[in-house]
């Protein structure tokens, strides 16, 4: 009657626990919004160009193995590339966690009892062989194996090794997002040098013309027709166009040291065709549909990964509060005497046993790990949106900024030409005493500005190119 009372109490003492595990906390639930316009500026085009390789969308062969170069040796890509093996480590581990894990034990030791304990009592009265007594000192030697395993009841280990999984396939897409990243950084980069080249070359020839310039005004002045100070005018224009000479030339050795870092070597002179950067045009730009970013942006796609992980460990971190089953055996041979280690039956040890645990009276820590995976996956839930608003603006954006640099670039060159043909007019004026030297000076000026925002925009143009196909995601693939 008592044991069948101690059954009873058990089964309530589990059934107890099964239901207190099971009352789970609530929390606020958020489902990730997809939605994104239809079309970029109404274009139902859906053509994209992300979808051209790399190597295909630029036609410069120099910028070509630059970028070959940094893939091969970026440090920044190289690092993400080891994430992705402590990530592949991971999922080795999570799926070690759902087998048996089974190890053996050899072990020698000495035992000493009390004399007047159970066992110390028991000893004295027992031969360990017929005609010996037990020895106080009892030696002990035993080896085996032990193997120990969880069944999986409520999906907590696979559910595990499933966010690993993701995480993993999440750091894939991390380095495809750090790829296009340094294609379109080496290609800005390449482009800005390009300017730089040019706007080197410009003012070398306006600093030729003003020292005609400058020459004129110093015959001018021995004719008595002008002053000493055009003269001293005209010499510190040369000199702040000489100033301007040295500042180009700093920047270009920085934005090739900045193209040798992103290439992994120590600086060195960076292979180019700047008499190429003025004929090269922009191609067609087709930005397809703004559905199209979800697949082609490897950011997004992490997002969504890394959400979907964190789905998982809510999941992971709600079996928790479910009681565990585990199972535990040994097997193996122990013995007093080496002699008598091998003998069967009578040295063969083993175990079997299995139990069930769970959380009952204080279960906090559970449930702050609980409440904190609901909190990490409203976080990448809103790391998801966040990403898809980024990616869509991004790119309409660069759709506005490439139509009006092409505008902006039709009305410089206009400029251009104009003040071009105005410094012949302003020096025939200024022979003839029909214009001052102030007029030629600004003429110049005004030349030589124009000329180089006409570089700075033609740079801004092709940058707009290459962070619309970055922006679209484009060249990682």
């Amino acid at each position: 009657m008592f044991r069948k009372n101690i059954y009873k109490y058990i089964g309530l003492v589990l059934i107890g626990a099964a239901y207190s595990a099971c009352k789970v906390p609530e929390f606020a639930q958020r489902n990730e919004n997809k939605n994104v316009p239809v079309s970029f500026n109404n274009s139902q085009d859906s053509t994209n160009i992300a979808s051209i390789k790399w190597r295909s969308f630029f036609t410069d062969p120099n910028l070509i193995n630059l970028i070959d170069t940094a893939l091969k040796n970026n440090q920044e890509l190289n690092v993400t590339l080891q994430e992705i093996e402590i990530a592949k480590n991971d999922i080795r581990a999570k799926k070690g966690e759902l087998l048996p894990s089974v190890g053996y034990g050899v072990g020698a030791g000495l035992e000493k009892v009390g004399r007047y304990t159970s066992s110390g009592a028991g000893d004295a009265s027992t031969d360990i062989t017929p005609g010996k007594e037990v020895p106080e000192v009892l030696p002990d030697y035993r080896f085996g194996l032990q193997a120990n395993w969880e069944a999986d009841i409520w999906h907590k280990l696979r559910n595990s090794k499933k966010a690993a999984v993701t995480r993993y396939l999440s750091t894939v897409e991390g380095k495809n997002f750090v790829v296009t990243n340094l294609v379109a950084e080496v290609a800005n980069s390449y482009y800005e040098l390009l300017a730089l080249d040019n706007q080197f070359d410009i003012v070398k020839k306006n600093i030729a013309l003003q020292n005609n310039a400058l020459e004129l005004m110093k015959v001018q002045k021995q004719a008595m027709r002008t002053t000493e100070l055009a003269v001293r005018k005209f010499e510190a224009e040369v000199l702040s166009s000489k100033s301007l000479e040295f500042e180009i030339q700093q920047n270009i050795t920085e934005t090739e040291n900045k193209i040798n870092f992103l290439l992994g070597r120590y600086p060195q002179p960076i292979p180019r065709d700047k008499n190429s950067f003025t004929d090269l045009l922009s191609p067609t730009i087709q930005a397809g549909l703004p559905s199209q970013l979800l697949a082609n942006r490897p950011d997004i796609k992490q997002a969504e990964l890394d959400l979907a992980a964190a789905k998982l460990d809510v999941k992971v971190a709600k079996a928790q509060f479910y009681p565990s089953l585990g199972i535990s055996a040994t097997i193996g041979y122990q013995a007093f005497n080496p002699s008598y280690l091998l003998r069967t039956p009578e040295s063969l040890a083993y175990s079997l046993a299995g139990d069930l645990a769970g959380p009952l009276i204080n279960r906090n820590a559970i449930k702050a790990e609980y409440l904190t995976a609901n909190a990490k996956q409203l976080q990448a839930v809103f790391n998801y949106e966040k990403t898809i608003l980024n990616g869509y603006v991004e790119v309409a954006n660069q759709l506005s900024n490439i139509t009006n640099l092409q505008k902006s670039y039709d009305l410089k060159s206009k400029q251009v030409l104009a003040l071009t043909q105005s410094i012949d007019i302003s020096n025939d004026l200024f022979k003839a005493a029909r214009a001052d030297y102030f007029e030629v000076l600004m003429t110049q000026r005004d030349a030589l500005q124009s000329k180089l925002e006409l570089i700075e925009t033609k740079k801004q143009q092709l940058n707009a190119v290459v962070n619309i196909y970055h922006a679209l995601g484009g060249g990682w693939n």
